[in-house]
């Protein structure tokens, strides 16, 4: 076993004991929806309505059984001519590398009303609620502190990882970031101290609430617990740093001589010496993570 699967594992085998629960990030959305035809890529893609604020909306993943509901919205909207729909959904959230940077919010679509799901979340949850569970902390390039929404950990899971490609591994493990705005909150998210050592530091309490999504603000606002804080969350996956850190890495060089390919395209004496890169200019600052869950049955 290499080295960056036994950090994968130690991250995973924390406690042997958990609680029940897992983490997710699920809710129902309602809007209009609109599909546009992608000529170049030869694909659709979406946007939904919220009121006044569009919102991009995705399939979740790109495997054919997780575009069926993509596809099967986009043709009942074409037979129908009805855009309005209700959706179940898992939020979308991309941070960017500095605090004064608004954060992204788009969807990744889980079903629609009329997929024929059963026990559907939507029966549980209205128009504009979440389920929001995972780790009540600060992340470093957002204000607004977050719920932090892991991986779930299953042995085939686990099995996975061990086997795919580094870069598919840390992309399978990222983990959302979602604002959440709780006034009063029970427990205080947790907030690195540089100043303090290890284990003087504290941790992140696991929450499991219900939260509406506030369009225009693009954040979540708590509505109510659905379990009491806890100490252990349920097991989860999380990348190394040193993976991370390899995999942007990697990113950054790509992206480099790609940049150095094109402008040597657009000389007219093409007479350029790639530059070596040199390590200190790779180490990343900073790892972007995304959800990328499972709905709770």
């Amino acid at each position: 076993m290499t080295s960056e699967h036994t950090e994968t594992e130690q991250a995973t085998q924390t406690k042997e004991q958990t609680p029940a629960g897992m983490f997710q990030a699920i809710g129902v959305i309602t809007g209009d929806v609109t599909f546009i035809k992608d000529e170049e890529r030869n694909k659709y893609i979406a946007n939904i309505t919220i009121g006044q604020y569009q919102y991009n909306l995705f399939p979740h993943g790109s495997s054919w059984s997780k575009l069926a509901s993509f596809n099967g919205l986009r043709k009942q909207i074409e037979s129908t001519g009805i855009s309005k729909q209700k959706l179940i959904v898992y939020p979308k959230i991309t941070h960017y590398p500095s605090r004064e940077q608004q954060h992204k919010i788009a969807f990744q679509l889980v079903a629609f009303e009329n997929d024929n799901v059963e026990n559907s979340i939507s029966q549980e949850l209205n128009d504009l609620e979440f389920k929001l569970s995972g780790l009540w902390q600060f992340i470093p390039v957002c204000k607004t502190p977050c719920i932090t929404v892991m991986r779930n950990f299953s042995d085939e899971r686990l099995e996975y990882i061990k086997q795919a490609q580094l870069s598919s591994k840390v992309n399978f493990m990222k983990a959302a970031h979602i604002p959440l705005m709780w006034k009063d909150a029970p427990v205080k998210p947790f907030r690195f101290n540089p100043k303090l050592e290890k284990e003087q530091q504290g941790k992140a309490m696991f929450v499991s609430i219900k939260a509406r999504f506030i369009p225009g603000k693009d954040m979540f606002g708590f509505d109510s617990l659905l379990g009491m804080p806890q100490d252990e969350p349920p097991k989860y996956l999380k990348a190394g740093k040193k993976d991370k850190a390899e995999v942007l890495k990697s990113k950054l060089a790509f992206k480099r001589q790609r940049t150095s390919n094109e402008q040597i395209k657009g000389t007219i004496k093409p007479k350029v010496v790639l530059k070596k890169l040199d390590p200190v200019e790779t180490n990343p600052a900073a790892v972007i993570e995304k959800p990328k869950l499972k709905p709770k049955s």
